[in-house]
């Protein structure tokens, strides 16, 4: 009798591993803008608690080379652009598979641990103590362009010019202000107001949208993506309540002018 019923339990696990495995949801990978990093794992704990299945990667980087590397046939399966410039340009090359939804308006701060920058705003820049400052890649991060265009509005440009130190991404510009490798820098919103970046006691002054070119920050299904569930479902989840919440908290704003 026991052996009777250690085949029938043995039965079952293998019958109930199997039915899991079977109903487990497909893996995706996002391609998400650097600025995403704290809003986004906060949006994929959120899916999970509805989606407890669900194999999501994330690789962060700029918006600009993921744009190139989707031109070569990366596997990505979902877009999360910090310039929705870049899913258009996808979509009018047949590369996506749905339509191109906003998930924000990104804004830039100037972000220290060494000085306020509430003080003297703009002009801090000037200040004689400030030897470095960091800005992200304008050649294909959205945040440079438009701390590039922010600098030549208040005719700063020419004057920090020999200062600019450039990170790779928005996330590396970060990094580089938070060890001290600048004195200040020009960052995301989203980043300024992440616990790591508030535990490093620094301030940040937002710098007025009226400077720069608005960071219309959007997200886009991609042809990899198709027949794959988790894709489909995590791209209509962002657009949902509770994940609209968790942008906003990361200063992601849902106004368009």
């Amino acid at each position: 009798m026991k052996k009777i019923k250690a085949f029938f339990v043995t039965t079952a696990l293998i019958t109930l591993s199997a039915f899991a495995i079977f109903h487990q949801s497909p893996k995706i990978t996002i391609a998400a803008a650097a600025d995403l990093k704290f809003a986004m794992d906060s949006l994929i704990i959120a899916y999970k608690v509805q989606n407890p299945g669900a194999d999501i990667d994330v690789v962060y980087g700029s918006s600009g080379k993921f744009y190139e590397q989707i031109n070569s046939d990366a596997p990505f399966d979902i877009f999360f652009s910090a310039d929705i410039d870049y899913p258009n340009k996808l979509k009018d090359k047949g590369l996506t598979a749905g339509d191109i939804k906003t998930y924000g308006i990104g804004q830039i701060v100037l972000w220290s641990k060494k000085t306020d920058p509430n003080k003297e705003q703009m002009n801090t820049l000037l200040d004689a103590d400030i030897s470095k400052i960091a800005i992200a890649n304008p050649d294909h991060a959205p945040y440079g362009k438009r701390a590039v265009e922010a600098l030549q509005y208040y005719k700063l440009y020419d004057k920090v010019q020999t200062k600019l130190v450039f990170g790779e991404n928005i996330s590396q510009t970060a990094q580089f202000v938070t060890t001290g490798a600048a004195d200040i820098g020009i960052v995301a919103l989203s980043l300024a107001v992440s616990p790591t970046m508030k535990n490093e006691g620094g301030k940040y002054y937002i710098i007025p949208e009226k400077s720069h070119t608005l960071l219309e920050q959007a997200y886009i299904l991609l042809k990899h993506s198709i027949g794959n569930s988790t894709a489909t479902g995590f791209y209509n989840f962002i657009s949902s309540p509770a994940a609209i919440n968790i942008l906003a908290y990361y200063g992601f704003s849902q106004k368009t002018k």
